[in-house]
């Protein structure tokens, strides 16, 4: 008489099915159940695999997924204004810089509550609750970011730190300005449809992703 199979825990923690997932360390699906050589009269088993707290730290540490990419072009007018002659007389330092940069935004991963994910695998069901979207990352592109036009009134001293104060406004205004054109939200959809497309390759029929829209 055949003794029953030996089963596997079916649930897996947050960490081991998001986080292993989006880091690359699962490529295909997770295996159900655990093979067993006969034996005259073998005892029933249960095998348990949890990943350890270590393992999940260390992956949810390279969890950032950028799911948009921005290229935003500025103009910038900074004026350095300066009195003379006992403030009789205003003159000022003027410089136009034109800026193009790359601005990129995605889901830190590393956010995710121990609650966020949640899985069935028997009835192959997955529910995933996403960090919200933010600015991951802004960086001006140099080659095409240049100074248009600099005057100087006669009265007004020429300040040296004036391109280099306005390619860090510049910097600021792309990342508003890609805030303005709805990076963040387009971001977070991004996002969601990429977490869900990976958890189907596993197997899942039903999966739900969510998360909070960015305001």
């Amino acid at each position: 008489m055949n003794e029953p199979a030996p089963t596997t825990d079916r649930r897996f923690s947050i960490g081991w099915l998001v986080g292993a997932l989006l880091a690359g360390a699962i490529a295909g699906g997770v295996a159900g159940r655990l093979a067993s050589t006969p034996a005259p009269k073998p005892a029933a088993t249960v095998t348990v695999i949890r990943p350890t707290p270590n393992v999940v730290t260390a992956v949810r540490d390279l969890a950032r997924l950028e799911s948009a990419e921005f290229h935003v072009e500025r103009v910038l007018d900074l004026r350095d204004k300066q009195s003379r002659f006992f403030g009789l007389v205003e003159a000022e330092d003027a410089l136009l810089l034109v800026a193009t940069g790359t601005v990129t935004a995605g889901v830190d991963l590393s956010k995710l509550g121990d609650d966020a994910v949640q899985v069935d695998s028997e009835k192959k069901t997955a529910h995933i609750r996403l960090p919200k979207a933010e600015i991951l990352g802004s960086k001006l592109d140099n080659d095409h970011t240049y100074v248009h036009s600099r005057s100087t009134d006669v009265l007004a001293k020429r300040q040296e730190s004036l391109e280099s104060r306005a390619r860090q406004e510049a910097e600021k205004s792309i990342v508003e300005g890609a805030r303005q054109n709805g990076i963040l939200a387009r971001a977070q959809k991004n996002a969601e449809r990429t977490v869900e497309s990976l958890v189907r390759s596993l197997g899942y029929d039903s999966v739900t992703v969510e998360s909070p829209r960015p305001k």
